[in-house]
């Protein structure tokens, strides 16, 4: 098949070999010309997983309408806040029929939308949409490491179509129809891995950020069933699944941006030197919105959003969280 990756990331680099050497023909687009040249001579990507070296069958342009033209699939893996520019500059280079998986994670800044609405509203046609989630480092998938991952869907033709294009035998890929509980799970999931590395950072140990992940799933729980979706959905491989690889692997940003955060550091400071964007710091600020639309309970969402937008002190976080009233596990 001829595959269109939007997005030269770690992550688009890893899916685009992934899709590659099942001999499929990826166009991997860059933002920047010298980029797109650079991956065609070397056949790697000089700033992601340098170590990857990409087959034949991949290449780069950074000319969008060029990426699209007769492609069977398209996979979009831009940061949460370009999704919808993005969206709207591939409605005139996209056949209508085509169909596309979103691998961003996050809530649309502004409105406070799941990412496929919003993408929906530029495409048309919900139903050839898709998102991808999971514990799915792009520095493991790169080298083959056996992962697994969901594609949710409205259309479970859609989700099997785009499984059958995924699917090797070191990526698993299992379907589902929850779109709001999948997107939700991947975007929740990075706040609490700050609030990990965070816990980490200051010195608590192994129970801490034990407490802190099954808490922080509680919260998740809440928020999907809360919005409609399905609860079963955060036991699964975009609910803890990601949860667990997001808040214990070295290869996490939030995680490590969490351990700086403890330590004095700043967001702009994390993202300009690692030049990634931080999920977990701008859905800390969409969700906790969100759910107070809904009347969803998220403290420990809430106070990593004061800790990193609000310049609250790390000891007072640290109190608003232990001082909360006892109360029943379950209610």
């Amino acid at each position: 098949m001829r595959i269109a990756v939007i997005g030269a990331g770690s992550w688009g680099s890893a899916v685009a070999g992934l899709l590659g050497e099942k001999g499929n023909a990826v166009r991997l687009w860059a933002r920047h010309a010298s980029l797109a040249e650079e991956i065609n001579t070397t056949h790697r990507n000089p700033s992601y997983l340098t170590d990857l070296v990409f087959p034949k069958t991949v290449s780069a342009t950074s000319d969008l309408a060029d990426a699209c033209a007769g492609a069977e699939a398209l996979v979009l893996v831009t940061p949460s806040s370009a999704v919808a520019k993005m969206g709207e500059r591939l409605a005139s280079s996209l056949a209508a029929d085509t169909p596309v998986v979103l691998l961003s994670k996050g809530i649309e800044g502004t409105t406070g939308r799941l990412l496929l609405d919003v993408l929906a509203d530029e495409l048309g046609n919900k139903d050839r949409l898709a998102v991808l989630s999971g514990p799915n480092h792009a520095e493991e998938v790169g080298k083959g490491t056996l992962s697994g991952t969901v594609i949710a869907s409205s259309s479970l033709k859609t989700a099997e179509l785009l499984q059958e294009i995924f699917a090797t035998q070191a990526f698993r890929v299992y379907t589902s129809t929850d779109i709001t509980g999948v997107q939700l799970c991947g975007a929740a999931k990075n706040i609490i891995a700050i609030s990990c590395g965070f816990a980490a950072g200051l010195g608590f140990g192994d129970n801490t950020v034990a407490m802190l992940m099954t808490r922080g799933l509680a919260e998740i729980s809440r928020l999907v069933t809360g919005l409609g979706g399905d609860q079963i959905t955060c036991m699964g491989l975009a609910g803890m699944g990601d949860l667990i690889a997001t808040c214990t692997s070295p290869h996490s940003r939030n995680r490590s941006f969490g351990l700086e955060l403890a330590q004095g550091g700043s967001l702009e400071a994390y993202q300009q030197r690692t030049h990634m964007v931080v999920e977990g710091a701008l859905a800390c600020q969409t969700l906790t919105k969100l759910a107070e639309k809904h009347g969803v309970d998220l403290p420990i969402s809430s106070e990593i959003r004061q800790a990193v937008w609000e310049a609250k002190p790390l000891a007072a976080v640290v109190e608003a969280l232990v001082a909360r009233s006892s109360k029943p596990e379950f209610y």
